[in-house]
């Protein structure tokens, strides 16, 4: 039974990102906090994409607000796959079919230059794998209708990933105090998010220990030259179509995604 709730799941959403007509959510088809089985039906799916030709390029972190996972019922965050397609260069169109119902989030990103695939990290261990950091916006989204998601809706959606969007200004992180680094995001000269490093799992160094360890424990360990989107700095904002959004991250620069008019 759980074998075929694991690939019912995963068949609902990857429906739905093949149509592009968001889907009723997936937690009732699963034992209430069966966190690992909505991993699995995300695995199916990663793995299926692999299939397909898709290559991976990295992960993300979700629910690396405190607040957040307070609201969804759990105390960790959780994580998704990035492949080489959701990879949008700075300040170029996004076009409306590509995305069902997105919004945006900053955050700062990681690029590796050494293995992570020991289980018994340190902190130290990450700051020598990391090349640099990036600023970064990653436009999430949901397969699931009007963003209606519980824990594990959004883990088995991919931890509700859509594109993101890296920054061209890398850093060395001896040149970074990230807890503290100060973030604003902008539509058209209006903050739509404020935040700082401290929001990302209280450091965002902190949030991809916890992910290095969990890839290592999963068997899809970090490597070299993968990208680690490490939780969003500030709210999310729900993007509106014909918008630009800017991202400042103090020390980082800035980074910009872009989206086209609605009947583009």
């Amino acid at each position: 039974m759980s074998e075929q709730a694991i690939n019912t799941v995963a068949e609902r959403l990857a429906e739905a990102r093949r149509t592009g007509i968001a889907c009723a959510p997936v937690r009732d088809l699963l034992p209430e906090g069966a966190l690992d089985l909505a991993y699995a039906a995300q695995d199916v799916n990663t793995m299926r994409a692999l299939e397909d030709g898709r290559r991976l390029v990295g992960r993300k972190i979700g629910l690396t607000s405190r607040a957040v996972q307070a609201q969804l019922g759990v105390d960790q965050p959780d994580y998704g796959m990035l492949f080489d397609d959701m990879a949008v260069l700075d300040g170029w169109e996004v076009a409306k079919g590509r995305l069902l119902q997105p919004k945006v989030e900053a955050e700062i990103a990681f690029v590796m230059e050494r293995d992570l695939d020991e289980e018994r990290l340190t902190i130290a261990d990450v700051l020598r794998a990391v090349a640099f950091a990036l600023p970064a916006i990653e436009i999430v989204d949901s397969r699931i209708a009007d963003w209606k998601i519980g824990i594990l809706d959004t883990i088995a959606d991919n931890a509700s990933s859509g594109l993101y969007v890296l920054g061209s200004t890398p850093k060395k992180l001896e040149h970074l105090e990230l807890r503290t680094a100060g973030m604003v995001m902008e539509s058209a000269g209006e903050p739509v998010s404020v935040g700082a490093g401290a929001a990302c799992l209280g450091d965002p160094l902190s949030a991809v220990l916890w992910l290095a360890r969990t890839m290592a424990r999963v068997g899809r360990p970090l490597k070299a030259g993968d990208t680690v989107l490490s939780g969003a700095l500030g709210p999310m904002a729900t993007v509106q179509w014909g918008s630009v959004y800017e991202a400042r991250i103090e020390g980082l620069g800035s980074v910009r995604a872009a989206f086209a008019k609605e009947d583009a």
